[in-house]
């Protein structure tokens, strides 16, 4: 853990991401607290209430209302819950299939590794965000069936790298040395050759979180994720678009909220890899 520090470190760009993200989530954990207002509550009388610093704005409401009164900042702090819930069940659901199809397709090889390989091909020859797209509309809008959704899209993903961590690993002494020994075939898989596949698996997973928020809140956008009045952020731009010239606030902070989370974690997976990857590091 301190060489890993050392070298992720020397990444400022990581190291941003990283405080970014963990400010993320405090706010999501204690969005209840710190909220100023209700993300619900309609103020009647404030209606399309500018920020702060522009004229007309009101220190109640700092970031603005949106076009029924609602309080923006309350709203995006309840959002970013949303968001980082809805990545961190994505990348959970998506991993452990992922993990589990990629294990058995490196380490049985034969029939086992072309079926599940080839529906992973078939998975990837489709763009991700329309397969996205039509799994929530076979489903049905919302915000479950859309993280479901997304969950199919990436799993294709942790697949792929799971086996071929996997093959590089399977034919080593270690691990012919413990089937010598006597393992067992799920004790080789767990035990013996996972531990040693998991630094590109945690990379994939930060960089996952990202994917899930962006494709979630394009899900919302397009009317199958989050369904109003519930504060996503995909969900917000959809339903504050028609006031872009009016009052262009409502729509540019969930855009500025979603930009700067994805980001972030890009930055932090680029700096997992750096720093986990012996050929990167300085």
């Amino acid at each position: 853990m301190t060489e890993f520090w050392y070298h992720f470190r020397q990444n400022k760009g990581a190291l941003a991401g990283l405080v970014v993200i963990v400010l993320i989530a405090l706010t999501a954990i204690f969005a209840g607290v710190i909220a100023p207002h209700d993300p619900d509550v309609q103020y009647r009388d404030a209606i399309l209430t500018p920020p702060v610093w522009q004229e007309g704005g009101n220190w109640s409401f700092i970031l603005g209302t949106d076009d029924i009164g609602r309080d923006m900042l309350s709203r995006l702090m309840y959002g970013a819950r949303l968001s980082m819930m809805i990545g961190l069940i994505v990348v959970t659901l998506s991993l452990a299939v992922g993990l589990g199809l990629g294990l058995i397709a490196g380490f049985f090889g034969g029939i086992a590794d072309v079926l599940i390989m080839r529906a992973m091909d078939i998975l990837l020859a489709l763009p991700s965000l329309l397969l996205a797209v039509v799994v929530a509309a076979i489903l049905g809008p919302g915000l479950v069936n859309a993280m479901l959704a997304v969950s199919v899209v990436v799993i294709p993903h942790y697949a792929r790298l799971t086996r071929a961590a996997v093959m590089a690993e399977v034919n080593k002494d270690y691990v012919v040395a413990s089937r010598v020994a006597g393992a067992g075939p799920l004790r080789l898989m767990l035990i013996v050759v996972l531990p040693n596949c998991l630094a590109p698996l945690i990379v994939q997973a930060t960089l996952g979180f990202s994917t899930a928020i962006l494709d979630a809140a394009a899900l919302g956008f397009l009317g199958l994720g989050a369904q109003p009045p519930t504060p996503e952020w995909g969900t917000m731009l959809a339903s504050s678009l028609q006031f872009l010239q009016r009052a262009p606030w409502v729509v540019t902070w969930p855009g500025i909220a979603i930009l700067v989370t994805v980001l972030a974690f890009n930055l932090l997976g680029d700096g997992l890899r750096d720093a986990l990857d012996p050929k990167l590091k300085r």
